[in-house]
């Protein structure tokens, strides 16, 4: 699934006119969301229930797991309060950046070099 969504957002950025009409949509998607609304980041979202997950999470510096941790249980008062945040402590597009998409990717490519190795047979 996730390959596919790749050559999708490739395509679209490979052809200017397509990338004009889908960015602003794409921009009001991301607002209507409301993940940002209260404080929260998009790598926030990322579900700890996978293996790759949990391994990445243990790599990341002790600053960034704070700030994760501070930013999950600010969003959780604001769901429990039904508020959101005021504008100027909301996450704004230029801060949402993917902080933990590095370490998934690392622990991915890890992953698969020790399938790759496991599945090696020893020839004569």
């Amino acid at each position: 699934m996730a390959a596919i969504a790749k050559r999708i957002a490739e395509y679209t950025k490979s052809r200017p006119g397509l990338y004009k009409v889908m960015r602003p949509l794409a921009d009001k998607y991301l607002d209507l969301a409301g993940y940002r609304k209260v404080g929260l980041v998009y790598d926030d979202l990322i579900s700890e229930e996978n293996d790759v997950v949990q391994k990445a999470l243990k790599r990341l510096p002790p600053r960034l797991v704070y700030d994760r941790m501070f930013r999950q249980r600010r969003a959780m008062q604001c769901s429990l309060a039904h508020q959101i945040l005021p504008p100027e402590e909301q996450t704004k597009p230029e801060d949402d950046i993917h902080y933990l998409k590095p370490y998934i990717e690392e622990v991915q490519r890890e992953f698969a070099e020790r399938k790759e190795f496991d599945a090696m047979v020893k020839s004569k």
